[in-house]
């Protein structure tokens, strides 16, 4: 069902290769495109389907020259951003450079406030990502896909968008000086609308949610009208999705080489938890971290939770859902990677879950009060379902724990807008005792 569920795609795919230039390109150690359900491998380019079977591409590596103490020694040596880890992503040796945003080595805060809160003894932390150039993880992905994109001689970035992969894309393309031209929802949070909006590209609201946003970038790639742009969850889908690895490389890099005991991953189109599986699996295979058992749990919100639900209910397909949340920016009804998902929570023995808006609200409001760090929904959405595992007897209290915060909060203000003044006071001690705040 996986494969038939592609077959369109797959089409799109083939189309885009015929009107798209693709030259040999340099791309580090990434030696091919390489189907994750059939393992049928072609050559690198601006394609995400595989023909065979319709299972989606993703990059394979050649690390074999690589020693680790050297590779090691070589990545903390590096920047301050991903590109510390350029010599385990598929972007050329001098990528550092260009002009780009630089995003990542973001803070992995010690939440102990927090842990206090939720009764945690084995350590928790929070790998705050709202400290990215335009505040939210999207920075990274983009990066990658920005460097394929110039690869294969695109002059166009685009990209469907739930809101924080819109402002990301048009940030980006300004940098490095290049069209934008990106499409979301028409209903978005206004904060995200105008961070999109003010890096100059073109900003296009489709009438609908974001799965029918999605499908119309998918039709726009195969038309006349699309060639020469590279839609960076579409068409250059495989190698923007590398750029969520960096988020476990960090993570481990950060806890002193060592991989975390139970991680927490919100869940939009699945792609972000699978890829972070994906670079701890590479960090144990190059020998950077000792191979141990982790156990990684999926997030999202009850309105829109159709991986969830599959997983509760032990079914390997993902029906779709029509998303009702205030969750916006994790509102895929259709998570193209959700089997995916599945896979890796049932492989590590994690879990996924849900939370209502209500308690995603709650959560926004604990982790600010606890370690002073303002989420957005989608943080609210992670440390939701964390408080509502550790209840639950699924987390593991006495374990290292990692809390995924993907965003800043001053992007949904909406969710926490009836949050404002304590009090009204005059300008004198005594009205300041009156208010009870002495």
């Amino acid at each position: 069902m996986r494969k038939m569920r592609r077959k369109g795609l797959a089409s799109m795919a083939v189309q885009t290769v015929a009107t798209t230039s693709n030259p040999a390109v340099d791309l580090g150690p990434a030696a091919a495109l390489s189907c994750r359900e059939c393992g049928h491998r072609v050559p690198l380019g601006p394609v995400f389907a595989c023909e065979e079977c319709f299972g989606p591409l993703e990059i394979a590596y050649d690390f074999s020259a690589y020693d680790t103490e050297e590779l090691r020694a070589r990545i903390e040596a590096g920047p301050a951003n991903i590109w510390r880890y350029a010599p385990l992503l598929p972007v050329p040796a001098d990528v550092a450079g260009k002009p780009n945003l630089n995003p990542g080595w973001t803070q992995l805060v010690k939440a102990d406030n927090l842990a206090r809160e939720l009764g945690v003894t084995g350590g928790l932390y929070v790998k705050d990502d709202s400290g990215n150039p335009t505040h939210s993880f999207k920075d990274r992905v983009v990066a990658q896909a920005l460097e394929a994109a110039r690869a294969f001689g695109f002059t166009t970035l685009s990209c469907s968008s739930t809101g924080n992969l819109a402002g990301a894309v048009g940030a980006a393309a300004a940098r490095a000086g290049l069209r934008s031209c990106v499409f979301i929802p028409h209903d978005l949070e206004q904060g995200k609308v105008v961070m999109a909006a003010v890096y100059g590209g073109e900003l296009v609201g489709i009438e609908g949610n974001y799965d029918d946003v999605n499908r119309f970038c998918s039709e726009l790639i195969g038309d006349p009208a699309g060639e020469g742009w590279g839609f960076v969850n579409v068409n250059l889908r495989p190698y923007y999705a590398e750029g969520s690895k960096t988020l476990a490389y960090e993570i481990c890099e950060q806890l002193g080489w060592r991989l975390p005991d139970q991680i927490v991953v919100p869940i939009a189109s699945g792609s972000q938890l699978t890829k972070i599986d994906k670079g701890l699996q590479e960090l144990v295979k190059l020998g950077l971290v000792e191979d141990r058992p982790y156990k990684i749990f999926g997030a999202q919100a009850e309105g829109c939770s159709p991986v969830s639900t599959a997983f509760k209910a032990g079914h390997d397909v993902v029906r779709p859902q029509k998303p009702n949340t205030i969750a916006k920016s994790l509102a895929i009804g259709n998570p193209a990677d959700g089997p995916y998902v599945l896979d890796i929570a049932r492989r590590t023995g994690g879990a996924v879950e849900d939370v209502t808006d209500a308690d995603v609200v709650d959560a926004i409001k604990l982790l600010a009060r606890t370690e002073g760090i303002f989420a957005e929904t989608a943080g609210g959405v992670t440390v939701g379902v964390t408080r509502k595992l550790l209840k639950e007897g699924v987390l593991d209290p006495a374990k290292t724990t990692v809390v995924l915060n993907t965003g800043d909060g001053l992007k949904t203000l909406d969710a926490v807008a009836g949050t404002g003044l304590t009090a009204t006071i005059r300008p004198n001690l005594e009205s300041f005792r009156e208010a009870g705040l002495a």
